[in-house]
């Protein structure tokens, strides 16, 4: 990190540098049967974007694949089934140790 005045140009700004956070060791989740790793304080969407993956819900009607939109909760496009629980938003749920995240195809409910 250099200074210049009031400035501070980062020569590699990662976000956990920059808040200095000191997150616990890794823990496993699972999504669609795969082992994902997640830090403790993730969400489950942060836990699912650090694995490269971008989208984990379809559509009603189309079938067209949703990701994080918004990432406050408001638009619900980011929902997954945790645990078994459909219509849950992954921007907001926090990543637990072993939880079994799911895609969610249409409303979440089978039939």
């Amino acid at each position: 990190m250099k200074y210049f005045g009031s400035r501070i140009h980062h020569t590699r700004a990662l976000p956990l540098g920059l808040v200095r956070a000191d997150p616990g060791p890794p823990f496993s989740l699972t999504f669609d049967g795969q082992e994902i790793q997640a830090l403790p304080g993730q969400t489950v969407a942060a836990a699912l974007w650090s694995a490269g993956i971008t989208a984990w819900r379809t559509t009603r009607g189309s079938g067209s694949p949703r990701g994080v939109f918004c990432g406050i909760g408001v638009c619900f496009d980011c929902l997954v089934t945790v645990d078994g629980r459909p219509n849950q938003r992954a921007c907001l749920v926090p990543a637990e140790p072993g939880a079994d995240v799911r895609t969610q195809r249409g409303t979440g409910h089978d039939g």
